[in-house]
């Protein structure tokens, strides 16, 4: 048996070699992989730009029948089935954005064995004429992938009831081995996943969920439009995705940029589908660099040279959050992801709560994102913690520059911060410490809003006297008490109680030290301390480009510029033809021999014949 294995895994590795240019697999590809060439149902979670597809993709070279694979959507099929048959792999998609004639083609090639995986959505896999299809193939189903496994639960963040469906599939086809695989699942969405797929006691995969490549960071919301510009100016040139909560906010913030000249697209359900289509195309091949979106953009989007991800709204979930900031830095070179947070976000999501399913769970899920956005300790541990997995960066995994915000400026000094945080202690008590932070902090800077009047504690001695700091930096404060052990939380809804030690400081009057870097003005009467905040450390972006020489700076634009043409004259993007990463090593290894080729990263044996002698004329003329 282990002899098998072994040698069923050799044969992977030279799959994964002559057909996709790598040279060996990554994290737990070879072990999802081997569980499913086995028939064991599969659960696999690994982060976005971890490998999901190379898991289904080697074993469907290597069963004797079809692969299904049910996408979430056309434009991710698409991408799929242009970079495998790039590679040399017979693969089709079956949708709405074929014409007829295509359709009856691509069917007829289906069914004589021709192709080793189709591609269907969720919808499309359940109309009597695909599930004809399939039962008329003269070769048998072998595997039935589910990507975005996630869409199959209601504590998904992109819930699909079309997903629920997919089991009646399996019963069809009750040989087939089943395949799920998603980048974001809790403990409670991978039970759903396992139960609403009918798995039998599958194998689970777990990867890490750490993208190392992308650089977390959350600012305040201070004029949030110039914000945005002054961090594409920091990353001019790049491609990136900045998400909006609302259809006026993208077009607002589109027209914005748009007018100071970047090269920007909306994207938004109240656009028309051809319009949607056309922009997300443009953006895909690069022929548009920054794409102003709600989170209706993005889900399943194949481009791995997405180089920041920017909320400009808080998201409602981390598990959202997670998704989105994953579309970043898929090629694995330096990425960034920003959040711009103000409080009033939180009030904007739950004014929707009424509408949603679980009210409560929806609160949950939120409290969850408040305390990413607020935290004040590494982000990618907080960001890590929620998904079970401990991560201590001891300096030698990542650089506290390469981390986050919070590790990039280093530990915060303690500084005096005794009046603000007696306001904060005595507003809890004046409220008799039956409300959570938000609230809180509403009645210190003077909020007039209904409940407040309502419950009349607009009429409190503390009402309207922490006009002196702005909302976020109430939040550090309150964070910080927290941490020092004055006030806690408690009960389900986040209640605030003064403990003993609180309470003692304000009886006292004793000096409160606080590690808050905060803006503190005169109103408060306090002492001239105030501690200005340290300048944002620019993550490092382009290193390679920066750091070629002039020859090779101008092989790297030429390279550039031959698969751009070859993109656009076979009307795909340019990673279809090869990643900024194979880009790379074709200017670093400068191979002279179609063999030298096939040692750069990406060149299988198909796309080294297909591709070869054009690039090496490139090298060779440089």
């Amino acid at each position: 048996m282990m002899e098998k294995s072994v040698q069923t895994a050799e044969k992977c590795q030279k799959i994964l070699k002559d057909v996709f240019g790598y040279d060996s697999f990554r994290g737990q590809q070879l072990d999802v992989i081997l569980s499913v060439l086995s028939g064991k149902d599969t659960l696999a979670i690994m982060p976005t730009g971890g490998g999901k597809s190379v898991c289904y993709q080697v074993p469907a070279l290597l069963f004797p029948g079809i692969t299904v694979v049910v996408s979430p959507l056309i434009s991710l099929m698409q991408d799929q089935v242009s970079s495998l048959t790039e590679n040399g792999v017979n693969a089709i998609f079956l949708n709405s954005s074929l014409g007829w004639d295509e359709y009856v083609e691509s069917v007829q090639q289906l069914k004589r064995g021709q192709v080793k995986i189709v591609y269907v959505s969720p919808e499309g896999l359940l109309t009597e004429r695909m599930q004809s299809v399939l039962h008329d193939c003269e070769i048998p189903i072998s595997c039935i992938t589910v990507d975005e496994a996630h869409c199959v639960s209601d504590w998904g963040h992109d819930f699909r009831p079309d997903y629920l469906n997919i089991i009646s599939i399996r019963r069809q086809f009750p040989n087939a081995v089943c395949l799920a695989l998603t980048a974001t699942a809790t403990e409670q969405v991978r039970q759903d996943i396992m139960h609403n797929l009918g798995m039998k006691n599958p194998a689970v995969f777990i990867a890490s969920f750490n993208r190392s490549n992308i650089f977390l960071e959350v600012r305040p919301k201070k004029n949030a439009d110039f914000q945005i510009k002054q961090y594409l100016y920091e990353h001019k040139g790049d491609s990136g995705i900045i998400y909006c909560f609302s259809r006026k906010q993208v077009d607002e913030l589109y027209s914005e940029l748009d007018k100071a000249g970047f090269s920007v697209l909306p994207y938004h359900a109240g656009l028309t589908d051809s319009v949607r289509a056309k922009n997300q195309d443009l953006f895909i091949k690069d022929k548009v660099q920054i794409m102003v979106a709600t989170i209706a953009f993005g889900m399943g989007i194949n481009k791995p040279n997405v180089r920041f991800v920017i909320h400009y709204d808080l998201p409602k979930s981390v598990e959202e959050y997670y998704q989105e900031i994953g579309r970043a830095g898929r090629d694995g070179l330096p990425s960034s992801a920003l959040l711009l947070y103000s409080g009033a976000d939180a009030h904007k999501i739950r004014f929707f709560f009424e509408e949603a399913a679980s009210p409560e769970k929806s609160e949950f899920l939120l409290q969850q994102m408040l305390r990413y956005a607020t935290t004040r300790k590494c982000r990618r541990a907080q960001l890590l913690s929620y998904f079970g997995e401990r991560f201590e960066n001891t300096g030698s995994e990542l650089s506290p520059e390469d981390c986050c915000d919070i590790c990039a400026a280093g530990p915060v000094p303690e500084s005096d911060t005794t009046v603000p945080a007696q306001m904060f202690m005595s507003c809890v008590l004046r409220l008799k410490e039956r409300y959570g932070i938000s609230y809180v902090i509403d009645v210190l800077l003077g909020s007039k809003q209904e409940r407040i009047l309502n419950n009349h504690h607009n009429e409190l001695s503390t009402w309207g006297i922490g006009k002196g700091l702005e909302k976020n930096e109430w939040f550090e404060v309150a964070e910080a008490l927290l941490e020092k052990g004055y006030i806690c939380k408690t009960g389900d809804y986040n209640v605030l109680q003064v403990l003993p030690k609180g309470r003692v400081a304000l009886a006292k009057r004793e000096e409160i030290l606080l590690p808050v870097l905060i803006h503190q003005k005169k109103v408060l009467n306090m002492h001239e301390k105030t501690q200005q905040k340290p300048s944002f450390v620019l993550h490092k972006k382009g290193e390679f480009v920066r750091n070629c020489s002039p020859a090779d700076l101008e092989l790297y634009n030429k390279i550039k510029e031959w698969r751009k043409t070859q993109a656009d004259e076979q009307n795909v993007p340019p990673y279809v033809i090869f990643g900024d990463k194979t880009l790379e090593e074709l200017v670093q290894k400068k191979p002279r021999t179609e063999a030298e080729l096939l040692n750069v990263f990406g060149i299988g044996a198909v796309k080294a014949e297909k591709i070869g002698s054009s690039i090496l004329r490139i090298l060779k003329d440089n």
